[in-house]
């Protein structure tokens, strides 16, 4: 389906402290687009406001940051807004048997509630002006589960979901929704994800104790980053593809961004789930394996 141009090139990108959302603003910027970074430490909001942005404070745990933020962003755009892009988020991770009630709430809460909260702040605007864009980045992980990391993945896969529906109920409104995918990409994700679980998880109670204290202190140390190569991406690529979603006038519904992501959704489609069972098994650590 062919979209109505987006006549204010404005954006407001959520997680913008490093990663993909940083990269994005940077990206977006250079190609013309008024763009209101979003981040939720003082220390990160001074680093954008020193690159020139005008940066939102924004927490997506709360519906009151999310109020506010969306009321500022459209006090400073004159009521309008070209485009959002939904990327904030982090992975809570962890076997099942070991994520607490609170810690698996607070995990939907960030990477699906609060985006849904901040779309409905603007689709009224998108709707009156009749045009506008919204990108939700999902994952690979939303498409395919990996054991260990299915609290995050259940949120991608809610994620995908809600776009698809969303998709479809505001084509007639000529506002596009698209979802960008993306697999390995060169950030501060996995050491995130090691902060988070040693915050989350009992390691002294879990039968998978010593396995995560091993990988949160490998990963805390990690002091030399990967280099980009054909497994792993740095996170301009899929700041490309946003960019993408938000000008072409028949944007994806999907846009995948590295190899693995690719060849991950066609395994999904043709293999049978018994060989994907057999390949994903090989990520759950042995607890003997210490």
């Amino acid at each position: 389906m062919r979209y109505p141009a987006v006549q204010s090139k404005s954006v407001l990108i959520t997680g913008c402290s490093s990663g993909i959302g940083l990269a994005s603003a940077r990206w977006l910027r250079d190609a013309g687009w008024t763009v209101y970074p979003s981040a939720r430490k003082a220390a990160d909001l001074s680093a954008l406001g020193a690159e020139g942005f005008t940066p939102i404070e924004l927490d997506v745990a709360s519906s009151e940051s999310i109020q506010g933020a969306a009321a500022r962003v459209l006090d400073a755009t004159g009521g309008t807004l070209g485009a959002l892009v939904n990327n904030a988020g982090f992975a809570q991770a962890g076997a099942l048997e070991d994520v607490s009630r609170d810690a698996l709430r607070q995990q939907f809460e960030v990477n699906v509630f609060g985006a849904h909260e901040l779309t409905n702040c603007f689709i009224p605007t998108m709707r009156k002006q009749g045009w506008g864009r919204i990108v939700n980045v999902s994952s690979i992980f939303g498409l395919i589960t990996s054991p260990m990391l299915g609290s995050y993945c259940a949120t991608k896969y809610a994620m995908e979901s809600l776009s698809d529906a969303l998709r479809l109920e505001l084509r007639s409104a000529g506002i596009a929704v698209a979802l960008i995918e993306p697999g390995p990409i060169i950030t501060r994700f996995r050491k995130n994800a090691a902060e988070r679980a040693s915050e989350t998880l009992d390691t002294a109670e879990s039968n998978y104790g010593a396995i995560y204290e091993k990988q949160i202190e490998r990963r805390r140390n990690r002091t030399r980053e990967k280099k980009p190569d054909w497994f792993n991406r740095p996170p301009e690529d899929v700041a490309k593809r946003i960019h993408a979603a938000l000008e072409s006038p028949r944007p994806r519904a999907r846009y995948r961004v590295t190899i693995p992501a690719r060849a991950g959704a066609l395994l999904r489609r043709v293999a049978p789930t018994a060989l994907v069972d057999h390949l994903l098994a090989r990520r759950v650590p042995d607890p003997d394996d210490r």
